[in-house]
Order: C-alpha cells, then structure tokens, then sequence
C-alpha cells in the first residue's frame, strides 16, 4: 500500500489513469450530444417549436465537466483509496520483524495492541513477506526465526497480556541469530512505554540489528493504575498507588478477605498532584489481618493488585515479665526493649494481673501467635499444662534468660541448661565479652548482618548434647549458643540465652534484635518455621527436600495479565522459602505460591519506582516514533463508487434532457429511475456495512466447511488451550502422514457463540477450575451430540485420579458439568470394540500418563457378537472421556519438538498415544463400518484367528 499523507491506495498504479482526463475532455468536447429529434406535425404543433435553442456542435462545458468528474471517480475507486492507513506495514518485500510488548503494561489497551499488530502482520501476507513475530514478556522460548505471515498470525491471536514485565533483553541473542541468517527489511516495535533497568541496552542493540533497515516504535499505551508497597502498619493498613493515565481522579481500592468479599474501600490521596499518593484502611486489626487482596476497582491488570499473605498480617505478641523492675524506671524494664522492638509489625498483648496461673491462660484466651517471657524461671503446674498444649497446637513461646532462669527451669526449653550463668569480662574472668558469630544458613537468621559492636557479657550455658548444633539458631564467637529452638508439636520453641534488657548484652538496643524478633514473630505465620533439623516445609505447602533451607513452594495460583488468580501454568517453577524478594519474571509470576491454606505471596511491584517510563533517547534520529492509531482504517471505495453511480444517472438525466425527451421522464421510466438509483445507493452504501460483518467468525467457518479440522474447546486458561492446540496441531501432522485423511491446523471454538457442527470430534480438558456451561451453552452442546458430533473431555489427572473416574477435583468438576446433559451410560471401551480396530488395533489408550481407561457409551450385546471380532452398532460414541491427557502426549512447537514428557518417559507410549488419537478421529468420522461383515475376514486375519 502506497500512502499519502493520511490518504493511501492498495493499487497506486491505477492513478495513472488520470493522465487520460485531457484526452477525454477532448473527446468530449469534440463530440457533440445527440441532436434533438422533432417530428414532423401537423402546422399547429409547430408552433410549439421554440426557435430561439439551438442544438449545439460541441457538447456543454458543464456536462464535460459531469463526465470528467464520473472518469476521475471511477479512478480513484479502482486505486483502491483508504483514509488513515493505519498499521501500514513499511515498504519492502524482504522480512518485516514485529515485537511486541505483552507484558503488564499492555493489558489496559490489549485490544488495541493486538489489532494493531495483526493489521501489521496482515499487510506483510498481502505482500508475501515473511514475518519475524516476537513478543517481548515471553523471552528466548519462542520461535524467533522468520515464518510465514499466517504463522505468526495464528502465534498472535493465542496470545494473551502477562503478569510480569517484558523481558527485552532476552530477546538479543536470538534476535542476532535471525539477523544473520536472514537480515530483516524493516522493524517495527509495538512497545508498551514502560522501561526496565536494562531496556537501555535493549535499545542500542535493536538499533544495531536494524542496521539499514526501516525502524518504526509505536508509543503511547495509557498507563494502568499501580499498587505497591502494602503495610500493615499499627494504625492502618496501607499501600502506594500510581494513578493511571486515562482516569486521574475517582480511583476506589477495594480490600477483599480469601473469599472475595469486600472488607472495605478506600479512595487514595494525592499531593501536590503527583502521580503517586496513598491509600489508607483503618479497620481493626483483626479486619485487616483478614485482607487477603487489594485491587484497584475497574482496572484489569496484574499491577492494580496487591497480593497479602501472613507476612502482612500482625501478629498477636503476648509479653510476660518475670522481673519486678521499677516502673518509673523504664529502661531497667525487659518489657520496654521487647515493646519497642516488636511495636512496628505485631500487636502487643500484656495481662492485667500478675499472678502467672491467670496472666499465660488469660493472654492464650485473647488469641496470641507468639508468647514472650523475660526472664520467667519455672511455670506453675497449671499455667505450664496449659501453655504446654497451645505451643503444641502451634503457638510460638519465646523465652528470655536471667536470674531466674538461671537457678532453674521446667520442661518448655529448647535444650538442657546448666546451673547458673557464665560472666564474661569481669575482674574474675580470663574471658573477653563475645561478638556474635555468623548466622548459619539453616537458621531463620540467616542473610542478617551480624553487628560488629554487639557483646555479650553474661549468658546461661546448654549442655552438651549430640542434638545441640540441629537446636542452636545463633552462637558466639567462641561457638557456645546464644539462641536455641526446638518444635514440639505443630509449634516452637524458642530461647534467647540472653537477657532482654541490657544487662547481659548490648543486643537488645541494636538493629539487629528487631530483625530477628520480626523472623521469630513470622514463623507464626506461613513463613518457613523450624523444626529439630530446621525448617519444617509442611507449613507453607513447601516440597522437602534434604537440606531444609531449600525448601521449594511450588506454585498455587497465579495472577494473569488482567490481575485474576488461576491455574498455575507449565513454565512456573516453584520458589525456595528461604528467599523472601522474589522478582516476578515468567518462571515466577506474581501469585500464590506454597498450598491452599498456607501461602507466599509475590506481587508485581514493590514500590512505584519501578514503574519508569519508557526513553527512546538511545534510539537517536534513526526510528520513526509515532503513536499508536486512535481509528480504524476507512475504505473509500464504496463512497467514490457511489459518488461514479450518482454522476452516471446525472448524465443519463442530463442527455434526456438535452434531447428534449421530456416524455421519458414523465412515463413509467420515470418512475422507475428514482426506485432504482434508491435501491442502488442503497446497496452502495450497505457495501461497508456488509464488509464489516465479514468477522473472523464468519471466516472460520467458511475455512471449516471446506476443510477438515479438528477442534478444542476453549476454556480461558492461555496456558491449557495452547497445550491444546498443539496437541491437536500434532495429531494433525501425524494424521497427515500416517493416514489419507490430511485435516488443516486446528481450531479453538468458544462452545457459547461458536458453531460446532463442523467439527466432527471436539476435544475439552477439564480442570478443577473449568467453569459450568450456561444452561444454553449446554443445549448447544446437547444438540451437537444428538446431531452425531464426539467430544472427547480429558481430565489430565489419571495419576491424582487413578484407575477410573475417580473423585479428583476435575473429575468432579467434570461431573458437574455434565450433569445438565442427556448422557448415556459409560463404560471403559471393551476388548471387541470398534475403537480398538478403527485403524490401528490397540488394546491401551494411553495419552501423557497411561492406565487410566477411555470411557465411551455402553452398548448392549447383541446375539451372535460372540463371534464376531467387533461389536456391531451403527452409532457413535457422542461422549468419551479419559484422564490419561492426550493433548499432552501430542504437543508440538512449530518444529516438531514434543513439548512434554510422558510419564514414564517413553516413546513406544507416545506412539500408542498418536494411534489412539488417529483411532478417535476415524471412529467419529466413519462410525462402526469396520463392524460391517465385509470387513471380518480382514480383521481376523490381521488378529491371527
């Protein structure tokens, strides 16, 4: 498409047909209109002649004009004129690159974006072009080589906005490579104006791939709002939010607890019209420790949402003092260290009486997570009982030493004690104060700076013991224990061997103490706690492993690009739980990782300072920055051609008139001139509306009317209807080459709007989170089935499911979703089945994971079917069901890699898992004719009977 200014033509060359307007104002200049016929009356009628006009020899300088406006009309229709050509491809016929960014950014105008570059992509297939398509948040795991338009067409429509930042960067390496198998015409980046830390690098290296050739940047996406850095601070819980760029004013946040209900809504504050300002919830502690979620109300996106977990909750802290320390004193207090260290993330509990039989029960009562005692020797009976069974149940105890723990105390201590204390640097001892050593890597302290200038004077000793290294969190210098810990039952407990106050050390007025009391308060929560070895990975979901410090969350639910939790996808890969900043990325997306009832949490950003926008400086003079465009593309042609058949029934009127057939009008042409140039402008103007409802749906099934495809049920979940596609996309391939039947690439179908009947088997996984069908999507589905369509559900989960249905999450979810059907009874297929037979002879079904049965309709036996190598029927299964994930086993990347491992790993069971596929299809297009008696000879000679 050739363009000028904001008017380009698909067939420029057609222009040059105006060239010939001086000839035809010639021409028409030198041929006069006809002359005007009058016929010979009677001498009355000629009277009625008006003398006084003249037929003239040259035609009127206004109808030439008429006419020379008609040619140039017609022209310029055939030029094929567009107004505002937006997305126009640059020119060339070499290799046109498209990057796009799809990360967090691009959610808010997704659309936009999308269509944007598949105009872009459409016009390089116009040209016959290839195309190189790469979208920025998806990596180095893509196809980056030059492909057919069509390709990267099918590429892009499956593609979805991410949770996580682009990953330019990435892209180099691999992008080099293409440039230097094949160099590319023309780059153009869709971009989403939003810059990394190294989106500076990035820019100097595309513009190093260029080279000569034409680079275009589109820009200016708005900006979605933002949320970041949530706190739960003693007055409130709030949080930082970066106001959008469509709607600066009226932002609402919205608290919503784990079940989706709303909590509270706030609206944030804005100084001095900055972009970033605060929301603020003051709600109760115990409302706020139930906030599970913050989202900005409206905006779908990963960065409007803040995701909490108990690390964001305050903790309940019961303090209890053994010590009677003067009160207008409070610096000789153990109480006023811990208070001011645990203050800014925990709520403080202290008891209203001193007498320890009421004081522990009473603060157990009020709902503490962490019990701290001070310098508290030996429990009484009943207290001791009763603290005993709530630190079993979970609770974290935090004991202190001093005087009085010293001269003795009872069970609920880490470890042994030996009688009395040790003095360091006193008049009578040899010893110096002790620093602290390093924090090992298993304790709960690990990657806290050690302080250089803390001491400790005085300490109570352990004894020695085979289990005192797996008990001790943080030693002196000279290896004797300053912290030890130990679980008993689902709790721990924990003992500084160190005063709280600064009697004994200096560590209770460092940065440090806070640190460690945040880590011992957090072990109440989801974090990692420790058990006699360590950490004790149960508590978060974590996976085991040998060394307790690595500990993996594997991923539960995860944010897509439009901020909504969902299935975790393949290319997540759990996170260790002893690392606390875990940047989101695609092995890590923002989400929920660990189990259902004990969770870590990752958020998209931390701070609003990591949303920058986006420099285009390093790019320097040589791209083309323009915006994105705000308006479709707008065909002239049907105008100009309307405006062609207008001055054609001008001229018509025109020449009647200069011939003085006034007649002609008045009769019963003259009436049906008007109808017709109304039902032609009519239809003129219809062409663009016409045009428009040429959709893709109207595309798609005219494509699967004349060819055969196999289909997949769409279920919102990007990473499971990719997994899909490329499933069917091989057993395509294999069906190509195996057999004569040669299907094109399959299709995704939405069973609510689209229409099945041309897909003759209709593959659906179904997972836990697979929404029930609308009552008329299930009509739909029903009257698919009755018309003679197959649809095979897979579960994905015979390993959870084992041998049968089973009662796994998506196999009860499967059951709820055929529950509004007109099912028939199911069985596993038999041995005499046509399934076994159809192509291949099977005896297995076996997908990814094998052993689990392939469910079809029952079907009675008939006299004589004993002897009969297949069970006759005329009919065909309209439902069959497996768990054995088929999809899985057959899924390839555009090059023919297998995209997943069987389980076990094995080729033999892939092959038997195509077979089965080819088996499926034949069965569902030719139903039982392999029953047929024609066929028994053949069948019991292949079977060796």
């Amino acid at each position: 498409m050739t363009s000028f200014l904001p008017l380009g033509f698909t067939a420029p060359l057609a222009l040059a047909a105006l060239l010939l307007l001086p000839v035809i104002w010639w021409l028409l200049r030198l041929i006069p209109p006809s002359p005007r016929r009058v016929a010979f009356p009677p001498a009355r009628l000629l009277a009625d002649i008006d003398r006084r006009e003249e037929t003239p020899d040259k035609s009127p300088l206004w109808l030439t004009i008429l006419r020379l406006c008609l040619a140039a009309a017609l022209i310029f229709a055939l030029a094929g004129p567009v107004w505002r050509p937006n997305a126009d491809a640059p020119a060339g016929n070499g290799p046109l690159w498209v990057l796009l960014d799809n990360g967090w950014a691009s959610a808010k105008a997704w659309e936009r974006q999308r269509q944007t570059a598949e105009r872009l992509i459409a016009a390089g297939a116009e040209s016959g072009r290839p195309v190189l398509f790469a979208a920025t948040a998806e990596g180095p795991d893509q196809p980056l080589v030059s492909q057919t338009a069509d390709a990267a067409l099918e590429r892009l429509r499956v593609l979805d906005p991410r949770s996580w930042p682009t990953a330019r960067g990435e892209l180099t390496l691999a992008l080099r490579k293409a440039a230097a198998d094949q160099p590319p015409d023309a780059i153009v980046w869709l971009s989403d104006g939003i810059a990394r830390e190294t989106t500076s690098r990035f820019l100097e290296d595309l513009r190093e791939l260029a080279g000569n050739a034409e680079l275009s940047v589109l820009t200016g996406l708005p900006r979605p709002a933002a949320l970041a850095d949530a706190r739960n601070d003693v007055e409130a819980l709030t949080a930082a939010v970066l106001r959008d760029d469509a709607s600066p004013d009226g932002l609402v946040v919205r608290a919503l607890d784990l079940r989706g209900l709303v909590l509270g809504e706030a609206t944030p504050v804005f100084a001095n019209d900055t972009d970033v300002g605060e929301v603020t919830f003051d709600l109760p502690v115990e409302l706020r420790n139930d906030i599970a979620r913050l989202e900005v109300a409206g905006e779908n996106s990963a960065a409007g949402v803040q995701l909490l977990d108990d690390r964001w909750q305050r903790r309940t802290v019961g303090l209890v003092s053994g010590a009677s320390a003067d009160q207008a004193q409070p610096l000789l207090s153990p109480l006023y260290y811990l208070d001011r260290a645990l203050l800014p993330f925990s709520e403080l509990r202290r008891p209203r009486g001193e007498n320890l039989d009421n004081a522990l029960p009473e603060l157990i009562d009020e709902g503490v997570s962490v019990l701290v005692l001070a310098d508290v020797g030996r429990l009484p009976d009943t207290a001791l009982e009763r603290v005993r069974d709530w630190v079993e149940q979970g609770g974290i105890l935090v004991r202190f030493a001093g005087p009085r723990l010293a001269g003795g105390s009872d069970e609920l201590i880490p470890t042994a004690l030996r009688a009395g204390n040790r003095t360091l640097g006193g008049s009578l001892s040899w010893e110096e104060p002790q620093p602290l050593a390093s924090f090992s890597e298993n304790s709960p302290f690990s990657r806290i700076p050690v302080p250089a200038d803390v001491t400790v004077n005085r300490q109570v000793l352990a004894e020695p013991g085979p289990d005192l290294a797996d008990r001790t969190w943080a030693t002196l210098a000279d290896g004797t224990p300053l912290v030890t810990a130990t679980a008993r039952g689902r709790g721990t407990v924990v003992l500084f061997h160190v005063t709280a106050d600064t009697g004994w050390s200096n560590l209770p007025i460092s940065g440090s103490f806070v640190t460690m009391l945040r880590r011992i308060v957090s072990l109440s929560s989801a974090a990692p706690s420790k058990d006699d070895a360590g950490t004790d990975a149960s508590r978060t979901g974590a996976v085991a492993t040998t060394d307790p410090s690595e500990a993996l969350l594997p991923p539960v639910r995860l944010l897509d690009g439009y901020g909504r939790l969902g299935p975790p996808s393949t290319a997540a890969v759990p996170i260790s739980a002893s690392q606390q900043d875990v940047a989101p990325s695609r092995r890590h997306p923002p989400g929920l990782y660990g189990s259902d009832d004990a969770f870590r949490a990752i958020n998209l950003l931390s701070s609003p300072d990591q949303v920058m926008e986006l420099d285009l400086a390093p790019l320097g003079g040589t791209a083309r920055i323009t915006g994105y465009p705000t308006s479709a593309a707008t065909d002239l042609r049907p105008a100009l051609f309307l405006i062609a058949l207008l001055l054609l029934f001008a001229d018509a009127l025109a020449m009647i008139w200069l011939r003085g057939d006034r007649t002609a009008l008045r009769g019963r042409p003259g009436r049906v001139l008007p109808a017709g140039l109304a039902v032609a402008c009519a239809m003129t103007l219809a062409t663009g509306e016409l045009r428009a409802q040429e959709t893709s749906d109207d595309l798609a099934a005219l494509e699967a009317t004349l060819d055969t495809r196999l289909a997949y049920v769409l279920t919102g979940q990007p990473d499971r209807d990719t997994t899909s596609r490329q499933g069917l996309l091989g057993l395509t391939r294999y069906l190509s080459t195996r057999t004569a039947l040669e299907p094109e690439a399959p299709v995704g179908v939405d069973i609510a709007t689209d229409e099945l009947a041309f897909y003759p088997v209709l593959y659906w996984p179904v997972s836990a989170d697979t929404p029930r069908p609308s009552s008329e999507a299930l009509a739909r589905i029903d009257t698919y089935m009755r018309n003679g369509g197959t649809i095979l559900f897979d579960t994905a989960d015979q390993l959870s499911a084992g041998i049968g249905l089973g009662t796994s999450p998506a196999v009860l979810r499967l059951r709820a979703v055929l529950d509004g059907l007109d099912m028939p009874a199911l069985e596993p297929v038999p041995a005499d089945h046509v399934l076994t037979k159809a192509f291949y002879i099977l005896e297995t079904f076996p997908g990814r994971y094998s052993g689990g049965p392939l469910w079809v309709e029952a079907s009675e036996g008939t006299a004589g079917d004993s002897e009969r190598p297949v069970r006759g029927g005329d009919g065909v299964s309209p439902v069959l069901i497996t768990g054995n994930d088929f999809a899985g086993a057959w899924a390839v990347d555009e090059a023919g890699n297998y995209l997943f491992p069987t389980v076990p790993n094995d080729a033999v069971q892939r092959e038997y898992a195509f077979r089965a596929g080819v088996n499926i299809v034949m069965y569902a297009m030719t139903g039982n004719y392999k029953a047929d008696q024609v066929h028994i000879p053949a069948l019991l000679e292949r079977l060796g009977q």
